[in-house]
Parts: C-alpha cells; sequence; structure tokens
C-alpha cells in the first residue's frame, strides 16, 4: 500500500484534499471517486509524481466544422455567427438552475449534465465541455475560464471564490441575482430609447420620400415655367435632392466609413479615453450614462466583495467590466493606491470621478466594516436616479425630435413654395399690367 495526496471537489463543490492508502494511483483514484470527490490531482508519496485523474476521459471529439449529428444530418458551426457561445440571458437562467440543483444535494457534475441535456445548440455544448473538463480533473472555475465568451471575469472570479470558501451555491444565487439586475437595468434603458428610435427611423424615412419623390416633381414644374433666378434655399435643395436620388451609394458609403472610424477610434485607447469622456458630458444622454455606470460600479464592486473576491482583484475586474475609460482609469488608480496602503474613499474623492454621495458611503462601510451594504445601497439608490433620468430624458428627446422634424419640413415646404409665390406675383402683375393698357 502506498500513500497519496490528493486535492479535487466535493459533490457540493467544496475543495477538498488530503491523502489517501491505497495499491496503486488508479485504485486511489477509484476510492475517491466512490466517496462523492472529483480529483483534480493525485500525487505519490514517495516519488512525488503528480498523475492525473485520466479514468474518467471521455473519447476525443471531432474538431472540424461539420459533423454528423444522430439523424445522419450535418451541423454545421460557424463561430463568428455566435452559435457556440451562451447568451447572457440564457446565462442567467443557467446559473440560477445550477444554484438549484447543487442547494438540493446533486453534484456539480450531475447538474452540469442535467442542464446540459435540457438545452439544445450552443448552450448545451459549452455545457457539454465545462463538465468534460471538470471530469478530466479540471476545477469548475477552470473550466469556465477556458470559455471566455460565454463566462465573463465576474463569473469566473466569483466562482472561483465560492469554491475557496466552499460556498458555491450561495455564490451562484448571487451572481443569478447580480446578472438579472444588470438586465434589468439594460431593459429599462433599451425600453426608453425605443420610442425615440422609432420616430428617428420614421422622420428619416418621410424626408427621404419628400427630398426623392416630392423635390424633383417641383423641380420640373420649375423648368417647365421656365423660372429664371431661383432663391438659394430652392437650389440648395435641388441639389441635396440630387445627391440623395443620384448618388445614394456615396450616402450610405460615408455612413458606413463614419461607423468603422468611430469603431476603430474606439479600440484606440488614447480616443477611446475621449469619446467617453465626451458620453458623459453630452446634452441629455450625459446624466443617464454616468448614472447607469455607477451603478454598474456600485453593483458589481458589493457582489465581488460578497462573495469573497479580494479587494485589489475586484477593483480590477470591476475596472475591466465598467464600460467607460474615464472611469476605469479611475478605478485603476484606486487601485494602485489601495495596494500602497490608503483607504478607498479618499482616493476615489481625490479622483474627481465619483460623486459625493458614493465617496461618502464607501467612507462609512469602510469605518464599520461593512463596505459591500454600503455598495448595494448605493447600486440601488443609482438604480433608481437611473429610472428618473431616463424618465426625463424620454420626455426631453420627444420634443426636440418634434421640432427639429418641424425645422426641416418647414424648410423644404417654403424653399419649394418662395419661386411659386414669385412666379404667381408675377403673373398676377402681368395680367394687371395687361388690363390697364
Amino acid at each position: 500500500m502506498a500513500n497519496f495526496q490528493y486535492a479535487g471537489l466535493d459533490a457540493s463543490g467544496k475543495a477538498v484534499s488530503g491523502t489517501i492508502d491505497a495499491a496503486n494511483s488508479q485504485d486511489a483514484i477509484s476510492k475517491l471517486k466512490n466517496m462523492g470527490y472529483y480529483i483534480t490531482s493525485i500525487v505519490a508519496g514517495k516519488s512525488g509524481q503528480k498523475i492525473k485523474d485520466t479514468s474518467a476521459k471521455q473519447p476525443a471529439k471531432k474538431t472540424t466544422s461539420q459533423k454528423k449529428s444522430s439523424g445522419g444530418g450535418i451541423s454545421i458551426n460557424i463561430p463568428f455567427l455566435g452559435g457556440n457561445k451562451i447568451k447572457p440571458k440564457e446565462l442567467t437562467v443557467i446559473t440560477r438552475q445550477l444554484a438549484t440543483l447543487i442547494g438540493s444535494g446533486l453534484p456539480l457534475l450531475r447538474a452540469l449534465k442535467v442542464l446540459e441535456q435540457q438545452r439544445k445548440g450552443g448552450a448545451a455544448k459549452i455545457l457539454n465541455k465545462v463538465a468534460a473538463e471538470i471530469e478530466q480533473g479540471a476545477l469548475f472555475s477552470e473550466a469556465l475560464a477556458k470559455f471566455p465568451s460565454s463566462f465573463p471575469r465576474i463569473y469566473v472570479a466569483m466562482v472561483k471564490a465560492g469554491e475557496a470558501g466552499g460556498a458555491l451555491e450561495s455564490v451562484l444565487s448571487r451572481l443569478a441575482e447580480f446578472m438579472e439586475k444588470e438586465a434589468k437595468l439594460k431593459g429599462k434603458i433599451k425600453s426608453a430609447m425605443a420610442y425615440p428610435s422609432v420616430v428617428i427611423v420614421v422622420m428619416i424615412g418621410i424626408l427621404s420620400f419628400i427630398m426623392i419623390k416630392i423635390v424633383p416633381t417641383f423641380t420640373k414644374i420649375f423648368e417647365d415655367m421656365e423660372v429664371g433666378d431661383l432663391p438659394g434655399a430652392t437650389l440648395l435643395l435641388i441639389k441635396m435632392s440630387k445627391l440623395l436620388a443620384e448618388r445614394s451609394y456615396l450616402i450610405v458609403a460615408f455612413v458606413f466609413a463614419l461607423i468603422i472610424l468611430f469603431r476603430i477610434a474606439n479600440k484606440i485607447k488614447v480616443t477611446r479615453y475621449l469619446i467617453d469622456k465626451v458620453k458623459l458630458r453630452i446634452l441629455v444622454f450625459g446624466p443617464v450614462i454616468s448614472k447607469t455606470i455607477i451603478a454598474r460600479f456600485a453593483r458589481t464592486f458589493a457582489t465581488l466583495i460578497t462573495s469573497g473576491v479580494p479587494i485589489l482583484q475586484s477593483l480590477q475586474i470591476v475596472r475591466d467590466t465598467v464600460g467607460n475609460e474615464v472611469i476605469a482609469n479611475a478605478i485603476n488608480e484606486v487601485r494602485n493606491r489601495v495596494r500602497e496602503g490608503e483607504g478607498i474613499s479618499g482616493i476615489m474623492l481625490r479622483t474627481g470621478v465619483f460623486p459625493p454621495m458614493v465617496t461618502n458611503m464607501i467612507a462609512v462601510g469602510e469605518e464599520t466594516g461593512a463596505m459591500d451594504s454600503m455598495l448595494e445601497k448605493v447600486a440601488d439608490a443609482y438604480e433608481a436616479e437611473v429610472d428618473a433620468a431616463v424618465a426625463a430624458m424620454t420626455s426631453m428627446l420627444e420634443p426636440i425630435l418634434i421640432v427639429c422634424l418641424g425645422v426641416v419640413v418647414g424648410f423644404i415646404v417654403i424653399s419649394l413654395f418662395m419661386p411659386l409665390i414669385k412666379i404667381a406675383m408675377s403673373l398676377s402683375g402681368g395680367e394687371g399690367g395687361g388690363g390697364v393698357e
């Protein structure tokens, strides 16, 4: 009999380690599996050589883009179309169900298999791969980290903290709650922007119809009536109409070029910083964007701290997921200063980015040792402010769009009818002159 040191997970997903006597490594692995453990590594006591658990390995799967299905057909996976990933909405449901299954006593691997059987497409494939990684000895967090397009950094970090603290079920429940609140916040903003977006699309459609169909008709009338000097506004309108009708591809190309340039600029750190700075100060939209980012920062930071993720790692994850370069730079400065031993609230106040209410609440949290609860209150308060800001933005956008549409249509109408009025006046003058003679 030899002595083996092992490390792995128990049925609830908690990290375990210890020693066991067995005839050989395979016997040790078999005994540990009968105890309900999932082995990540096993080391022989005498030689010190690390032996991985290979008894549960599955046959290698095909890696080609085309695989035969059970029905004999062919399923084609195109990665860049997003087929092999779990969408955020579905990930929230999976996380909630996984927490429930583990909480009811089901082993982690079995729970993943159950969830896999309930799904099709990319989600089922990803869950299958995660389960295969765990069977081959990887920790749950390590398996998730291999699929960054499906599991974001905050997800992996919280699962890792849950494994270390033996609280995987509660961490998964907290993660699901966090993602549900994030989705709810995004949904409110999208629903608020739906009406202005529809108005803008309708406005563009109406103006395009007028410029392509109506203006050329008036232009032909002016040519048939041999109108001499047209007003400057009318000439400008006719030129714009011709450009839109005859050179529409140039306008489309220009719009696409602007979109591409914006995306390129958004990938360069310097220009991305300037763009994000403008976003925070832009009229009407700025307050909504600012409050949304602060709410996301507080909610994410609170969730990570509550889950047991270290402060420095939490700040790094929040910095990478906050979605604004100005706020990210401020968080990075906070992280660097905290590493040197300073308090969080004082540094946040000096950055000038975070509102006083946020820094004061965090200061109270530092003094009372309840940072997570203070951050949760900040998140709740700012999410309520986002609701109010979105309502105010919507109420402001409606009259602004109506006024803009009225001004443009008014300019078109005046530009078209000015020559007609001039013609009518000249005809009236001519007829009057003929009557006097």
